[in-house]
């Protein structure tokens, strides 16, 4: 993919939004050197924090105009909320650590009052004690190849992932629940060899690069040229159409592709849960659920 790397401006760098998923009243000084000292999925002021909200990376793009018609709602909290949208089990990890966390030369404690991720993530950590159940179900997203705008590499669907030599972005199933998804379908789509060639041999040969943060990194790699092609969130790809930047969609079939469910509760013990339980009210509503389908998002229907 010849020229990517060189014609990469910093506007095509997270965080795109160039300040405008903050929500913090009085940012101070600002020092945001994009690919140098960057801190995207951190949003708002810890400080005066009244909600603090963990929110799985997967729609990190829709938080800033869901996080606005909140506060419409509720004056007393404009400025007041602290949200992070880093992956669904580096998050857990987070609540385990009582919050605390670091980036770079930088930590700082931010302890939970909701925490969001897939529905199934979401039960298992109220089983342990950690949320408060029953868990809220507000959308639902499937599946789709994100490719470099234009496709060079000519991908069509799921079976030519395991094509030897295209260079490939996936989520690591380590800490990223989206994986989970990605194998079953990608097990509709070519049964258990396609899953071991994309996620065994073609990261042993190095064509496979995991991610640690997906939503941040396939687009960024794929416009770099550091890969061809990426397994990711329909709704993510939708965001960077939208904004602009040098992406595609390859659509995999129903047939083949996977739905993940989205789920929230309140932390235990935590600090702010009437602010966390307004939240949660918030995203069941006609205006949250408008949002979310600006990106392709879907209702929750038992």
């Amino acid at each position: 993919m010849p020229g990517y790397a060189s014609e990469l401006s910093v506007d095509r760098l997270p965080p795109w939004q160039n300040g405008a998923n903050n929500p913090a009243q009085d940012k101070g000084l600002e020092f945001t050197v994009k690919e140098a000292d960057n801190l995207a999925d951190f949003h708002g002021d810890v400080t005066n924090a009244r909600l603090v909200l963990y929110v799985g990376g997967n729609y990190f793009f829709a938080m800033a105009p869901l996080v606005a018609a909140f506060e419409a709602k509720h004056t007393d909290l404009k400025g007041h909320i602290y949200y992070e949208t880093i992956p669904p089990g580096l998050l857990a990890r987070q609540m385990k650590a009582g919050g605390r966390i670091t980036v770079g030369n930088m930590t700082w404690t931010a302890k939970p009052d909701a925490y969001f991720s897939g529905l199934m993530a979401v039960k298992r950590l109220i089983e342990a004690g950690e949320l408060v159940g029953p868990p809220t179900i507000y959308a639902t997203n499937q599946l789709a190849i994100m490719v470099p705008k234009g496709n060079p590499a000519g991908v069509k669907g799921l079976a030519e992932l395991a094509r030897p030599g295209l260079k490939l972005a996936m989520p690591n199933p380590e800490f990223e629940g989206v994986a989970r998804q990605i194998k079953a379908a990608l097990a509709k789509a070519g049964g258990d060899a396609l899953v071991k060639a994309v996620y065994e041999t073609k990261v042993a040969d190095g064509t496979t690069l995991l991610t640690r943060m997906h939503h941040r990194q396939t687009p960024v790699w794929l416009m770099h040229g550091r890969a061809e092609a990426g397994m990711t969130w329909r709704s993510e790809t939708i965001f960077q159409e939208q904004a602009g930047l040098p992406t595609g969609r390859v659509d995999i079939p129903a047939d083949q592709n996977a739905t993940g469910i989205y789920a929230g509760a309140v932390v235990k013990d935590a600090i702010h849960p009437a602010e966390a339980k307004l939240w949660l009210d918030f995203l069941m509503s006609d205006e949250a659920k408008a949002i979310f389908a600006r990106y392709g998002f879907g209702e929750y229907r038992p």
